[in-house]
């Protein structure tokens, strides 16, 4: 069996599955973060200083330490979607959607044909370089996991309709986006959010989805775990140095002092 494909029944099965965002634009920071022991990492083409041209790099960095790696694409295009793919990702995460409807077409670039309309080119890596063969394209559809994010009230209300489409595998909520969304910015304890949050495990549960979560402090992971959160990422590669930066001038001011 495939890693990718292990990957999403580990997801499907309720595995804890701890990840992290990567969005320096560094192949020298995923290969660091994969060696730390993550189960997945998310390479950030949305907010990330990296772009399409320095995904290849990062994902080669990523196959060195054998972690699995995402992408979150700038936005659900069909080319998107499919040069990352094409690139070797192991899945995807797309934002801004607000309708199940938009899922569903994000499905449609995720899969080659007959279950979806991503461009066919067997000389990708994402295509084993030449390796897979035709009749082989179809059965590899299902190796490619699909996050989507939940940022703001529509798809927690669509959150029921967009777990039960057969190839998403997490509802991963932006706490940042979502709490602006809801018109309290930044207020994670507000008791919207909270029930927006229990809203969007409900669905994954009742899909046999996992539900997944951002995290900007450790402090916060039990906590979510406990409420049912199941695919979560802690971090980012910028927080962790600009986090141990600040921490190592600290310390060294109050010797100092």
């Amino acid at each position: 069996m495939s890693s990718q494909l292990q990957f999403r029944e580990r997801i499907r099965r309720g595995d804890l599955l701890v990840g992290t965002f990567l969005n320096l634009g560094s192949p020298a920071a995923v290969e660091v973060a994969g060696h730390a022991g993550f189960d997945w990492l998310l390479i950030d083409l949305e907010h990330g200083a990296g772009t399409e041209a320095d995904l290849l790099p990062e994902l080669y960095a990523a196959s060195a330490t054998g972690v699995t790696a995402l992408v979150r694409v700038e936005v659900s295009a069909r080319l998107r979607l499919g040069r990352a793919l094409d690139l070797g990702a192991a899945g995807i995460m797309v934002p801004r959607l607000e309708t199940a409807e938009q899922v569903r077409e994000a499905v449609s670039f995720l899969r080659w044909p007959p279950e979806g309309v991503r461009g066919v080119a067997l000389s990708t890596r994402g295509a084993d370089l030449g390796g897979l063969t035709h009749r082989e394209v179809a059965g590899r559809n299902k190796r490619f996991a699909l996050v989507v994010q939940v940022e703001n009230p529509s798809m927690v209300a669509n959150a029921a309709e967009v777990a039960a489409i057969d190839a998403v595998d997490v509802l991963f909520v932006g706490p940042t986006d979502l709490t602006h969304s809801l018109g309290v910015p930044g207020d994670f304890a507000d008791a919207a959010y909270q029930a927006a949050l229990r809203t969007v495990v409900a669905a994954a549960r009742g899909a046999g989805k996992s539900a997944g979560i951002l995290l900007r402090r450790l402090d916060d992971l039990e906590p979510h775990v406990e409420l049912g959160f199941r695919f979560v990422g802690i971090g980012s590669d910028s927080a962790f140095i600009a986090d141990g930066a600040a921490a190592a001038v600290a310390r060294a001011r109050s010797i100092a002092s």
